[in-house]
């Protein structure tokens, strides 16, 4: 019984139903991803790798031949993931262009590398293959120490340019009233965290009330582009980026 309830929590966190906005504090920024992933997610087709794939929550919103998860060697990494691949976050262990499509959800902020990074990427994708990058713009820091920046989407399309990509889609979540019911979430959800129980009686009867009002006045207050939680990004491989450095 014990099992099922975690593995329904679990589901909620990454994949909320309306019953999540009772027991997932961040189902306004979860709800919000799932929808563009899987949207966008249409594209990603083929030998497919999840770049710091944790526990492959979006794995079967793609079309995919093979998935691969690739995480960095931890111990934490080593338990409670499904991942397929370790290693050291230099070079993916991976032939030049062997993948058909590259996911890598939440992780950019996470890499302290970043250039390396995307040209592992560009370098193990196929031409023309696609990548769906989801990040953070706005968010607090989390996983710390390993929490290393946040990217507005600009910054995004600069960067990937210079990794041989160019963006075939880029989108913005919570772009309205939303991102100040989800960032007052995340603030309560953090300074109720030393007690277990409380955190959760606020998530079912406080939080949960927050995320309401917010999708609500959502449809009634403009939008703001310019202020959002996450980046969702489908980009195409169309220059090796190993052929750019030599120009």
């Amino acid at each position: 019984m014990r099992d099922k309830f975690n593995a329904f929590l679990t589901k909620q966190m990454f994949e909320p139903s309306l019953i999540g906005i009772f027991v997932n504090p961040f189902y306004l920024a979860r709800i919000a991803l799932l929808r563009e992933i899987k949207t966008s997610g249409k594209e990603i087709v083929g030998k497919t790798l999840d770049v710091g794939c944790g526990t492959k929550p979006y794995e079967k919103f793609f079309s995919s031949s093979k998935y691969t998860g690739l995480e960095i060697e931890t111990t934490i990494n080593r338990e409670g993931k499904s991942v397929d691949v370790f290693y050291d976050g230099g070079k993916f262990p991976f032939a030049d262009n062997e993948f058909d499509s590259i996911v890598t959800n939440q992780v950019l902020e996470h890499v302290f590398n970043p250039t390396e990074f995307l040209s592992e990427i560009n370098r193990v994708l196929k031409l023309n293959g696609k990548l769906l990058l989801t990040v953070p713009f706005v968010w607090d820091e989390h996983e710390q120490p390993y929490d290393y920046a946040r990217y507005s989407s600009f910054g995004l399309a600069h960067l990937l340019k210079q990794h041989g990509f160019e963006i075939v889609e880029s989108k913005k979540t919570a772009n309205d009233f939303r991102i100040f019911a989800q960032l007052l979430n995340a603030y309560i959800y953090k300074i109720t965290q030393r007690n277990k129980v409380i955190r959760q009686l606020f998530t079912f009867f406080i939080m949960s009330i927050i995320s309401i009002l917010g999708m609500l006045l959502s449809k009634i207050l403009p939008k703001n582009n310019d202020l959002y939680l996450d980046n969702i990004i489908l980009a195409k491989k169309i220059e090796n980026v190993q052929l750019l450095h030599t120009v």
